[in-house]
């Protein structure tokens, strides 16, 4: 009898344990090199402990790290095995942050830098970073695809970075996602103006409120060592407030650009933006929670949801008991300083760039207008446009969405929130990093000297205006949006063409497999593009009457 005793004693204290921690370490999956292949496919999982179908890489939530060594070259192979028929079954992919110089089609923008690849068809993304180094993102640019799940980090690695003295850890299990997460598959919630998301995950784990005591994710540290965690926001709305109980963070990357480090006690970090965060682990062995407040009604961290483990070693398979306490020392994003040759380009001064843009942003029953137009994506993507010949504005479709900036110039762009709800709204462009000459924060003032530089920026909410610069040295048309994707998908953005005659120069060889994108996709029925067709609507109506008009499908 002793032995069933002792086996019945053991399942107890097993049980007893799962009731202590609902966590699991994040064991990152076999992380890619640059030169791989990926599969887009379909698979049922319960991130937050609810069952959906779900659009991934390799069939994992958050995808893959990809992981390269500066000065690397890229090969990705985006294989389409998309078959669930109320998700979108053609795809793209975007490797945000990068800045593709010379290689514009492989950027991954559907109907501006390429077509979608069609349902069984393969693209392969071949390009370099040279000077490159930082944490990057990857994720679908295909309508609002990346909220069914299609996201993951990408992260080049440089041996010679000026800030490792810092840290001694920094591998795949310090890449720390923080992502949103939807019960409703995307195509259906499109269509409702307002959507929300029912939780938020951290490494790709979470909870949502009313909903079972689901795994957590867990980041193991040890004692003495210090950690440079990379941060990755790759929400399709709302940002984040990121804190660790009892621990500093010391801020020394943004969007892939080196900053001078600044110590916070909490961040906030919008959807598609990055830092380097260096956490040294000096406190007692014990569990800590890790924060992500989303900026969403009602979040809280009641339950263990919006939250992770920080959890160092030899401390017991429990959750924490540390408490939030205020923050004393948020992160200003005018604190931030670029450590690499500070300064933004052309002669100081507002107005004073050779290009000076002003874009105001309004909102009228839920569709976005940057300057009275709202984007409506192009049937022939803005790259193919210009490679035909297409030249001036007046030739570039969508009409009054692509503005042309000649070459080798200093733009300083700025862009006012009229109206528009939903804010701050986090502004992305491509092909490009741009130092913040404004910040959208409240007493912000101009800043010539030492901005921080990044590729992902507020504008705020109504009221409130950012403004920026870069140079035009990279032909090709590049996106300029909301990374909120509801609002980009609602028409705020534009494309800014990046010296147009020059561009079948710079980008080539255009590789054949580029050339065929399109007319494959042309050719589908409206049952291979997927997303539900005409049904996602009408189960949209049964969600909520704030809808937009009927609309097809993304073209």
């Amino acid at each position: 009898m002793f032995i069933p005793i002792l086996i019945t004693a053991f399942v107890s204290l097993v049980n007893a344990a799962s009731i202590v921690s609902r966590s699991q370490s994040y064991l990152q999956p076999a992380v890619l090199g640059p030169k791989t292949t990926i599969t887009v496919g379909n698979k049922v999982i319960a991130p937050d402990g609810f069952e959906r179908s779900a659009t991934l890489v390799n069939g994992i939530f958050p995808g893959p790290l990809i992981a390269a060594q500066k000065a690397n070259n890229f090969a990705i192979e985006v294989v389409n095995k998309l078959e669930d028929e109320t998700m979108f079954k053609s795809t793209s992919i975007h490797w945000h942050g990068i800045f593709q110089n010379g290689t514009n089609y492989a950027d991954g923008v559907s109907f501006v830098t390429q077509c979608p690849i069609a349902q069984n068809h393969s693209f392969l993304h071949s390009f370099s970073a040279p000077n490159q180094a930082g944490t990057y993102w990857y994720h679908s640019h295909y309508s609002v695809q990346y909220c069914d799940g299609l996201r993951g980090a990408l992260v080049i690695y440089d041996p010679d970075d000026p800030l490792a003295h810092m840290y001694d850890v920094d591998d795949a299990s310090t890449v720390i996602t923080l992502s949103d997460w939807y019960h409703v598959v995307a195509p259906v919630l499109r269509h409702i103006i307002g959507t929300t998301a029912n939780s938020s995950l951290i490494n790709g784990l979470g909870r949502y409120a009313g909903g079972p005591a689901s795994d957590l994710a867990v980041i193991n540290v040890e004692q003495g060592k210090r950690y440079r965690m990379r941060l990755v926001a790759m929400s399709c709305d709302p940002n984040f407030q990121f804190s660790i109980d009892g621990h500093n963070l010391t801020v020394i990357e943004a969007d892939g650009q080196l900053t001078e480090p600044l110590v916070v006690d909490e961040l906030q970090i919008l959807a598609g933006q990055r830092y380097s965060v260096v956490l040294v682990a000096d406190k007692p062995v014990d569990n800590y929670w890790m924060r992500s407040l989303p900026s969403l009604a009602g979040a809280s961290f009641v339950g263990g949801t919006n939250s992770a483990i920080l959890r160092y070693k030899g401390a017991s398979q429990a959750d924490p008991t540390t408490v939030n306490t205020p923050a004393l020392n948020q992160l200003v994003e005018t604190n931030l300083h670029a450590l690499i040759n500070p300064g933004a380009p052309g002669i100081p001064g507002y107005g004073n760039a050779d290009i000076n843009l002003n874009l105001q942003i309004s909102n009228v029953g839920g569709t976005f207008y940057v300057n009275g137009v709202t984007f409506k994506p192009p049937t022939v993507p803005v790259l193919l446009q210009i490679l035909s010949g297409a030249q001036e504005p007046s030739q570039l479709l969508p009409n009054g969405s692509v503005i042309v900036l000649e070459a080798n110039k200093v733009v300083e762009l700025t862009l006012s929130i009229v109206n528009g709800p939903g804010g701050p709204h986090p502004i992305h462009l491509h092909g490009h990093a741009f130092d913040v000459i404004k910040s959208a924060v409240v007493n912000s003032t101009f800043n010539y000297v030492n901005p921080v530089r990044r590729d992902v920026v507020s504008a705020g909410n109504a009221g409130q205006q950012m403004v920026i610069r870069w140079t035009t040295d990279n032909s090709g048309p590049w996106f300029l949006h909301c990374h909120i994707d509801w609002h980009l998908d609602a028409g705020f953005a534009v494309v800014m063409a990046e010296s147009p005659s020059d561009t079948a120069a710079h980008v080539n060889p255009v590789p054949q497999e580029w050339d065929q994108l399109c007319p494959i996709f042309d050719s589908l029925t409206p049952s291979q593009l997927g997303g539900g067709g005409r049904y996602s609507y009408e189960e949209a109506a049964n969600i909520s009457t704030l809808l937009f008009p009927p609309s097809r499908l993304p073209y």
